[in-house]
């Protein structure tokens, strides 16, 4: 069974010190996927299900500098796939966006966020339940106000549309944990590989 509770930090499985071997570098842009990423880059975390179609969305958006995939907003250390898909590490699946905000604002990315996949579905997307799955919005502290403001704005959108209540987690200055170096631009190397993205039909404006 798919578990849909959180662990608690007692609960969570121990992880370990040394983080995952991860080739650092991007397999369609050739960039790092580790910081630092250049002068002026901002980053921040999204979750949207399983994060390979999620990924292939934001590399190929001008003024994404380098994207990869990881685990976030939980408890254990440097956790493996296996652990994170157990659900007994609190995290879900993210993805890491390193941009350029000259050339591609937050409210931009933020907006490809709520349009491309479903914000109000709790522990699941679709037909991929747990708690790994959760939408998720990790953001620097300087970024929070502005995401808590968007997630108000697509919550009228969502509510206008008919649509359910928007359950997206936000927190700031969560850790990001790289996946193993198969799942990195998973979709760039085995394009008919499995892809779960879809939106919850609503076009959403931010911009």
């Amino acid at each position: 069974m798919k578990t849909t509770s959180l662990p608690s930090p007692e609960e969570a499985l121990a992880g370990r010190r040394e983080p995952l071997a991860v080739v650092n570098q991007h397999y369609v842009k050739n960039t790092s996927i580790k910081p630092p990423f250049g002068e002026g880059i901002r980053t921040i975390q999204f979750g949207m299900g399983c994060f390979w179609g999620a990924e292939r969305l934001f590399w190929n958006l001008d003024g994404v500098v380098s994207t990869a995939v990881g685990y976030a907003g939980g408890y254990t250390p440097n956790p493996t796939y296996e652990e994170v898909c157990s659900g007994q590490t609190g995290h879900t699946e993210a993805v890491l966006i390193a941009y350029d905000p000259k050339q591609i604002s937050l409210a931009k990315l933020l907006e490809v966020f709520f349009n491309e996949h479903d914000p109000t579905q709790g522990m699941r997307q679709w037909n991929d339940i747990g708690t790994q799955y959760r939408s998720a919005i990790y953001c620097s502290a300087d970024d929070l106000n502005c995401v808590e403001a968007a997630i108000d704005a697509a919550r009228d959108q969502f509510h206008k549309q008919g649509k359910g209540d928007i359950t997206t987690e936000v927190k700031s200055e969560q850790t990001f944990y790289y996946a193993e170096t198969y799942h990195q631009q998973y979709l760039a190397k085995n394009p008919n590989g499995y892809c779960g993205l879809k939106g919850a039909g609503v076009v959403c404006h931010l911009t």
